[in-house]
């Protein structure tokens, strides 16, 4: 069995004491399994990750982290120009003495972490001149640059395009299963968690919470409860494989009345 990274224990966090961002939470992630948080805003989705990652103190129970954490925000944006090698090389922080200046090997470690990610080409350049999806590449090798067996990530592929979100999830799913990675990340793309989660917490508006394997929780029923929304969930086949997306069914489209055009694909 693979070994637990992170073991929250009847959890819950508020910030004023009245409203509980969420409560009666239990929850590991192991090794090599990844774990996506879905949810309405403000329902503590990123208070889950920064408790995690040991930024904040849960109000009741116990949330640990066994070893350490990579933790990529939702958005960074340095104050100074930066070259995105130099971004990466603060990952290192935690294995540089004090008052020492990073070696060989540290370099090292941040050429190898570009490389696998395949953006070494961008090492030169500035941080805050690369594009939205880059960005988030650097900061994952930045992550990664740590050599931490827990990896954080707070809604990476929110304002991305399809291309890079599609580039930024297959990579997560690698990365944990090259490096055995606890990854436990949020989204408010539900598709996404489909394609790469091992198993999703749904953190509903009313603390009510649900876990549980990603194919048996994301259920049509679930999904319309969490987001207030009706949806539909797709079978088709691709590539010789099965797969499932989500579509949310929007009052706008229905009013508008929308028809297939006459040879239009479509998915029964």
């Amino acid at each position: 069995m693979a070994e637990p990274r992170i073991q929250a224990t009847r959890a819950g966090h508020s910030y004023d004491g009245q409203r509980w961002q969420f409560r009666e939470l239990d929850l590991i992630v192991s090794a090599g399994e990844i774990v996506a948080v879905l949810g309405p805003n403000g329902r503590g989705k990123s208070t889950l990750l920064r408790a995690v990652a040991g930024l904040i103190r849960p109000s009741v129970g116990n949330i640990k982290a066994l070893g350490d954490v990579g933790f990529v925000p939702q958005a960074f944006m340095p104050a100074f120009s930066y070259s995105a090698f130099d971004i990466v090389l603060m990952g290192r922080t935690r294995h540089i003495p004090l008052l020492r200046t990073p070696g060989r090997r540290d370099r090292d470690i941040v050429s190898a972490c570009l490389a696998e990610l395949g953006i070494a080409r961008l090492a030169e350049r500035s941080f805050n001149s690369l594009s939205g999806g880059e960005r988030q590449l650097v900061l994952i090798a930045q992550a990664l640059a740590g050599e931490t067996p827990i990896l954080l990530l707070d809604e990476p592929a929110a304002a991305l395009d399809l291309h890079h979100q599609d580039e930024v999830i297959a990579l997560i799913r690698k990365i944990a299963d090259d490096r055995q990675l606890a990854v436990l990340f949020t989204t408010h793309h539900p598709d996404h968690a489909f394609a790469i989660a091992d198993r999703v917490l749904l953190m509903h508006d009313d603390e009510r919470h649900l876990i549980g394997p990603a194919v048996e929780t994301m259920t049509e029923a679930n999904l319309a409860e969490l987001y207030r929304v009706p949806v539909r969930l797709l079978r088709f086949a691709a590539e010789g494989r099965e797969l499932t997306a989500f579509a949310p069914i929007f009052r706008s489209q229905v009013a508008r009345g929308s028809k297939r055009a006459p040879g239009d694909g479509h998915v029964e």
